[in-house]
C-alpha cells in the first residue's frame, strides 16, 4: 500500500496563487467590475438622453392626432344623432306601412354609407 502524505491540508501550497497576490487579484477584479459598470451606465445615460430628445415631438404629434380624432368622432356622433331624430320624425309622419319600409331601407342604406365614410376619414 502507498503511504499517504503526512502534510496537512493547511500546509499544501498552490503555486498559482500566493497569499500575497490575493489582494492584488481582488483589487484588479473590482477595478475591472467598476469599469464595466461605468461603461454600462454611460451607455444607459446616452440612450436615455437620446430617448428624451425624441419624446417631445412624438408626444406633440400624438396629441395633435388625438385632438383631430376626438373632433371627428364628436362630429360623427352629432351627425348620427341628427340623422336618427330626422328618421324618427319621418317615421312618425308616415301614412302607410309601405312608406315606413321605404324610409327604413333608405335610412339604413345612408347609415352604412356614412359609417364607411367615417371609417375612411379616421383611417
Amino acid at each position: 500500500m502507498t503511504k499517504i502524505s503526512e502534510r496537512s491540508f493547511e500546509t499544501i501550497e498552490n503555486p498559482g496563487s500566493s497569499p500575497l497576490k490575493v489582494p492584488d487579484q481582488f483589487g484588479a477584479s473590482v477595478e475591472k467590475g467598476n469599469k464595466k459598470v461605468t461603461e454600462a451606465f454611460l451607455k444607459f445615460a446616452s440612450g436615455a438622453e437620446a430617448t428624451q430628445k425624441m419624446l417631445p415631438p412624438i408626444l406633440e404629434t400624438t396629441s395633435l392626432f388625438g385632438n383631430e380624432l376626438w373632433w371627428k368622432t364628436i362630429a360623427a356622433l352629432q351627425a348620427d344623432a341628427e340623422a336618427g331624430f330626422s328618421h324618427l320624425q319621418a317615421l312618425l309622419g308616415a301614412n302607410s306601412p309601405s312608406q315606413i319600409l321605404e324610409q327604413q331601407s333608405t335610412f339604413f342604406r345612408k347609415r352604412v354609407e356614412t359609417s364607411l365614410q367615417h371609417a375612411k376619414e379616421v383611417r
